[in-house]
């Protein structure tokens, strides 16, 4: 049997102590709650996103906390952002363990009214980012003998709901699935493992980039609430633990995992 001491030690230990980690989106919402929650399990921690007053509250709370963090501002649609954003981490931090693709944009149209920009919009954040943040991050992690990628999905990448109306949003995330699986087989030779968390409603600031009125957003939360079999709307937390499992080494045995992390609205 293990020493009474070294049990104490396992309890005490911090999940993530001496690992970088890059969460994209890291400003709000799902990205912000696994940012501080990182932090506090002993990463250093960059954020990056496009809109800096937001990462700076994020830097803000991580720091209040005594833990290291900085922020990097950039667009993952844009293919020579994400190997900025990848390169500024490994030069401030001195190299990266972990990668979050949490970033991603919501769009709810029609297939008649999606046009060409709305599309290559939706596209450009949710899959091309994603992939092209691996591409970078994944020759980095390499050179620290392996680490974790988590990707985030959404239920509508894995099921169809009638009057969504989330045709291009709903293909973009299925992307990000079947790039989670490949990139599992792809990499595990490499000692990164690659796993994907599939949230449904979670109750973030997204919902007030979508054009409904300030005033009705919370009546819309208590609507959505019913879509849930579990009775309530998703958390930030809750998405951020399920991704701090993906990146410790609690998980170190799941690669290409797709979690339902839905409030049981996939399992019927």
């Amino acid at each position: 049997m293990r020493p009474i001491e070294n049990l104490t030690r396992e309890v005490n230990r911090m999940k993530l102590e001496g690992k970088v980690a890059l969460i994209t989106g890291g400003g709000t919402g799902i990205g912000k709650a696994t940012a501080l929650l990182f932090a506090r399990e002993g990463a250093t921690v960059a954020v990056a996103g496009r809109r800096e007053n937001k990462l700076a509250e994020t830097l803000k709370a991580i720091q209040t906390h005594g833990s290291k963090a900085d922020y990097i501002v950039g667009d993952i649609s844009k293919v020579s952002d994400t190997e900025r954003i990848v390169k500024e981490t490994v030069n401030r931090f001195g190299g990266l363990d972990i990668l979050v693709n949490n970033a991603g944009v919501f769009k709810g149209i029609k297939l008649n009214d999606t046009t060409e920009d709305a599309f290559d919009y939706i596209m450009g954040i949710n899959l091309k980012g994603t992939f092209f943040m691996c591409k970078h991050a994944v020759p980095e992690i390499q050179k620290r003998g392996g680490g974790a990628i988590i990707n985030i999905g959404t239920a509508l990448g894995i099921k169809g709901y009638r009057g969504s109306s989330t045709s291009a949003y709903s293909a973009s995330k299925a992307g990000v699935i079947m790039l989670t699986k490949a990139l599992a087989l792809e990499l595990a030779q490499h000692k990164i493992r690659v796993n994907c968390v599939c949230p449904a409603v979670v109750e973030t600031e997204i919902f007030e980039t979508l054009g409904i009125p300030e005033e009705k957003i919370p009546e819309r939360m208590k609507m959505w609430e019913a879509f849930h079999p579990i009775g309530r709307n998703g958390k930030p937390e809750d998405i951020a633990h399920a991704i701090l499992y993906f990146a410790s080494d609690d998980s170190s045995w799941a690669t290409g995992s797709i979690l339902n992390l839905d409030g049981g609205v996939t399992a019927g």
